[in-house]
C-alpha cells in the first residue's frame, strides 16, 4: 500500500495531519498553488469526462503535475476502464495518484499495478445505498485508497463526479469501518458542512470541487472560501483528536 491517504509535504501540515483535504477541479498552477498556500495536502485534475464541471487538457495536466511534482500529491482523475489506456494517460501527464471515477475490474487494476509500479491508485465508490458498502470492501482489496463520491454512473448522461451533491454519510461511515485502507469523502462538502461531515464520517481526508467555487460562470477557485474550508478541516482534525484523547484518558485504569 502506497500513501495516497497519508501527508507527503510541509505545506499539508498546516492543517491537522490526522485529517487531510484535496482540491479538486484545479485548473492551472496558479490555483494550485493557492490550494497549496491554504494547506491543501493534494490536488485533483480532471481529464475527459462524460460530464461534469472542472475538465482541463492535457497540456495543462502535465504542467500542473510536473510544477507540484515532489510537493504534493497530484490526483489524474480518469474515466478510462483499461489498464493499458490509463497507463498511457500516467506514462503522458505524470501524476503521482490515478483517481478511478469508473468501475475497473480487479483484473485490469492488477496489470495497472505491474504497468505503473510507483502509482497510487484511488477506487472511487459513488454512494448511492446499501450495495456500496459491499462494492467498497471489495475495491478495497486491489487500491490503495477510497473515495466516497456522489455520482451517478447509471444516468442517461453518466455523473462520475462533481455534482455538488451531498450522499448518506451513515452509508459513508459504514465504509470507513468496513475497509482497512484511507477514505476520503467528497460529495457536495464546503466550509459550512465539513466540520460536521469529518465528525460523523472520520475519513483520512476531504475532497472539494464545487463547493469553492461559487462563481458558476468562471469557476474560478475562490480563496476565500478556500481559507474557511481550511480552517474548517483543521478545526475537525482538533476535535477528534480532542476526543480520541478523551475516550484514552477515560479508558485508564484508576
Amino acid at each position: 500500500r502506497g500513501n495516497a491517504g497519508s501527508s507527503c509535504t510541509e505545506e499539508s501540515r498546516l492543517v491537522n495531519p490526522s485529517v487531510r483535504f484535496k482540491v479538486c477541479c484545479i485548473r492551472d498552477v496558479a490555483e494550485a498553488e493557492l490550494a497549496l498556500a491554504h494547506g491543501a495536502g493534494a490536488v485533483g485534475l480532471v481529464s475527459r469526462m462524460p460530464s461534469g464541471p472542472g475538465v482541463i487538457d492535457d497540456v495543462m495536466i502535465a504542467e500542473v503535475a510536473a510544477a507540484l511534482r515532489g510537493r504534493v500529491e497530484t490526483f489524474l482523475l480518469t474515466a478510462e476502464t483499461t489498464a493499458d489506456r490509463i497507463h498511457e494517460q500516467v506514462e503522458r501527464l505524470r501524476p503521482t495518484t490515478v483517481q478511478l471515477v469508473d468501475s475497473v475490474a480487479p483484473d485490469e487494476i492488477a496489470r495497472l499495478r505491474e504497468l505503473s509500479l510507483r502509482l497510487e491508485i484511488v477506487a472511487v465508490i459513488h454512494v448511492t445505498g446499501e450495495g456500496s458498502v459491499a462494492e467498497a470492501r471489495e475495491a478495497a482489496r486491489s487500491a490503495d485508497a477510497i473515495l466516497l463520491d456522489s455520482g451517478n454512473p447509471s444516468a442517461a448522461v453518466r455523473e462520475l463526479g462533481g455534482t455538488g451533491r451531498v450522499h448518506d454519510w451513515t452509508l459513508s461511515r459504514q465504509i470507513v469501518e468496513a475497509v482497512d485502507v484511507p477514505v476520503w469523502l467528497a460529495g457536495g462538502l464546503d466550509p459550512e458542512n465539513v466540520t460536521e461531515a469529518i465528525a460523523q464520517v472520520r475519513p483520512a481526508g476531504v475532497d472539494i470541487c464545487s463547493g469553492l467555487r461559487p462563481d458558476r460562470e468562471t469557476r474560478a477557485l475562490d480563496a476565500d472560501r478556500l481559507a474557511r474550508f481550511s480552517a474548517a478541516v483543521q478545526l475537525a482534525g482538533v476535535k477528534l483528536a480532542s476526543a480520541h484523547g478523551d475516550q484514552n484518558e477515560r479508558s485508564v485504569p484508576r
